[in-house]
């Protein structure tokens, strides 16, 4: 009796990597209603091997339907300076590796579409391809990174960097890279053509990892009108995963602000220092902001305690390097809380807020333990990174023209 047919992997389970060595790898695609639900076969059933502790499985998805391409990039997190680098490469096809040699799995001579590179979106048949960036969960706008346009080509060579700042070890173990190959078109909407997903976890500090991976297509969900009860609730369970998965019901993520704070015991006081901002949601429609930043010492009975930086003209990553004092005693600091938002300057009528922070003692994770670090250790300037939430501090409500 013949063995039984092994039903195909959904593609975000096949996703393969290789080494800076070389190899590779495809991923195939279950029926879009099932494919988020589907769990992979034992390995002996694909005749597999166990990989080893971070490998992925190498597979091949000989369906010319979902032949999207591949993508070759490079990450490299540093912890050091708080960044996160990616560096892509290029796009190719799936079907051959370098030199000519067949992926893994196909056993038959394939069919010359997927020898192409990326999939054709032009009447040329060809596409112009560019790979923008996001950080999920995130706000697309506050972390979006785009490469360069390569005009009439399936097989595009980017060779860009691109950075992100601002970068912690919480966002190394909770944040996923979304990774989109889009097809641009200047006569109507830029058409979408696969992406790519890597849980940051994966990545270890300061060693640069390499990826050649199967585009992905986007799975939509059916329409409740058209399925039964039974996938009706599937589609509902698969809805709050994505949101949960976009972090959907919590606190958009507006950008990054790198603060420094010193208590300085010889001249009684806070020394704040505005160092910069990274990637701030963008404001005009100009597709950037005019930002500057203002800080509070709360609570503030006399309303004394603001101050203000300069404007920074066109720029989602600007670069303050301010500092303000706040003359206080110690143990009263240890009662305030050091408000700071980043607003979008506007000629003409009320100014829009991108985005805050509280640090003080009511405050969580980060914020806290920074507020926290600078009341033990007196006269150190410590210097970290804070996520800029949309929630607006109920105070600077009314002060938003100012």
């Amino acid at each position: 009796m013949p063995a039984p047919a092994v039903p195909p992997l959904p593609g975000h389970l096949l996703e393969a990597e290789t080494g800076p060595e070389g190899g590779g790898g495809g991923g195939g695609e279950a029926p879009a209603h099932l494919a988020p639900l589907a769990l992979a076969p034992p390995a002996a059933l694909l005749g597999a091997t166990t990989p080893e502790d971070g490998a992925e499985v190498d597979s091949y998805d000989s369906d010319d339907g979902t032949a999207l391409g591949m993508l070759e990039f490079d990450l490299l997190y540093d912890r050091a300076s708080c960044t996160l680098h990616c560096s892509i490469l290029r796009a190719k096809g799936p079907a051959l590796q370098e030199g000519g040699r067949e992926m893994p799995g196909a056993s038959s001579p394939l069919p010359s579409p997927l020898l192409q590179g990326l999939k054709p979106m032009d009447f040329n048949g060809l596409a112009d391809p560019y790979v923008k960036l996001h950080l999920l969960p995130g706000a697309c706008k506050a972390n979006k990174l785009k490469t360069k346009t390569q005009r009439n080509t399936l097989n595009p060579v980017w060779n860009e960097d691109l950075t992100y700042s601002g970068i912690t070890d919480d966002d190394i173990t909770h944040k996923v890279l979304r990774i989109a190959v889009c097809d641009e078109d200047k006569l109507s909407h830029n058409e979408f053509i696969g992406e790519i997903r890597v849980p940051l976890r994966r990545l270890k500090p300061s060693q640069k990892k390499h990826f050649n991976i199967c585009l992905e297509r986007q799975v939509p969900l059916a329409s409740p009108s058209s399925m039964s009860a039974a996938l009706r609730g599937i589609s509902c369970y698969l809805k709050e995963l994505e949101q949960a998965e976009q972090g959907l019901g919590l606190l958009e993520e507006r950008g990054r602000i790198l603060l420094s704070l010193s208590y300085s015991s010889r001249r009684r006081g806070l020394l704040v220092g505005i160092v910069r901002c990274a990637h701030l949601a963008a404001m005009d429609v100009n597709g950037y902001s005019d930002p500057y930043v203002k800080t509070y010492l709360r609570p503030d009975v006399d309303k004394k305690s603001k101050h203000k930086t300069c404007v920074k003209k066109k720029t989602l990553n600007p670069e303050f390097n301010e500092e303000f004092f706040y003359e206080i005693e110690l143990s009263t600091l240890a009662t305030k809380t050091l408000e700071v938002t980043v607003w979008d300057y506007d000629i003409g009528k009320s100014n829009d807020f991108i985005g805050g922070v509280s640090l003080g003692p009511g405050a969580r994770g980060e914020a806290r333990k920074h507020w926290s670090d600078c009341l033990q250790q007196p006269d150190a300037a410590l210097e970290r990174w804070h996520t800029l939430t949309s929630e607006l501090p109920p105070a600077a409500g009314t002060l938003s023209s100012a």
